[in-house]
């Protein structure tokens, strides 16, 4: 009896005692994103896989060994990081590692995720179906307005848009041209 006497104290100790004090508070971030060292592009960024055979690496050189062989030209991912030749990047299933610059290209795909996703004629719920797209498959964003849940998309030769949250390969809010 004792013991358990002993122990609902100490928990009585505990939970009386002051909690912690905060960390020190950071610095606000700048309003500014974060630009990459090597080509002052912004970063995160998103870019899309040159070829069906990439490579990704456990670290900025080709001494690192290989983790990872993509076979999925036009895959988007998402660089993080750029070091020399060397971008980290990181794909929808969330993995990472680094991909040299030439095995990337600047336009922008998208993923199609969650179950399978309708392709409309205007970017409204009610507007008439283009297609059906499944999970996984793989497309072209044409353009996304600011701010909009809808960019105007192409996927296997059908074009219509998309919400945002049907795909992965931008960021919300972002505008993509």
């Amino acid at each position: 009896m004792t013991r358990r006497l002993g122990l609902v104290l100490a928990l009585v100790l505990i939970a009386a005692a002051p909690p912690p004090p905060p960390p020190p508070s950071s610095p606000a971030p700048s309003a500014a994103p974060a630009k990459g060292s090597v080509t002052g592009l912004p970063l995160p960024r998103f870019a899309a896989l040159r070829s069906d055979d990439v490579n990704l690496r456990a670290g900025p050189g080709t001494r690192y060994p290989i983790t990872w062989v993509y076979k999925r030209r036009g895959l988007p991912v998402e660089i993080e990081r750029e070091f020399d030749v060397w971008r980290l990047v990181r794909d929808a299933d969330g993995t990472e590692g680094w991909v040299h610059e030439a095995t990337l290209t600047g336009r922008r795909t998208l993923l199609v995720i969650g179950a399978e996703q309708t392709l409309r004629a205007a970017p409204r719920d009610d507007a008439a179906i283009v297609a059906r797209a499944a999970a996984g498959v793989v497309g072209r964003i044409s353009h996304c307005v600011a701010d909009s849940p809808w960019c105007e998309v192409e996927i296997k030769g059908y074009r219509g848009f998309l919400p945002r949250t049907a795909f992965w390969g931008s960021f919300p809010g972002e505008a993509v041209n």
